[in-house]
């Protein structure tokens, strides 16, 4: 079965037994954690949409563990100006794995 997901102000389209990054969830490591924004779940012919959400559909979700993302460099530069900025991210990320979908 698969479903679309709101998590983090991002939608992910995830299916039973995915591991998916999403940014940094406020929970500890093994714990498993029920998402109800659903904004559609099925496949095929039987795809259910919501308006916004799927009413009684959730999904249940088991954090694997916490980590940092790539780093990503940021470069301004202005030319003949003697301008140059350099500054580097690293985003803060949940691995998590998707357990069981119910509608």
């Amino acid at each position: 079965m698969n479903a679309i997901i709101e998590i983090g102000g991002k939608q992910l389209a995830v299916k039973e037994n995915d591991i998916i990054d999403v940014d940094r969830i406020n929970a500890e490591k093994g714990q498993t954690l029920s998402i109800k924004d659903v904004l559609a779940v099925g496949a095929g012919k039987d795809m259910k949409t919501g308006n916004p959400l799927v009413k009684g559909a959730e999904v249940k979700v088991e954090v694997i563990e916490h980590l940092r993302g790539d780093k990503v460099v940021v470069f301004k530069m202005k030319r003949r100006k003697g301008y140059k900025r350099k500054q580097g991210h690293r985003q803060e990320l949940t691995k998590i794995k998707i357990q069981k979908i119910s509608c």
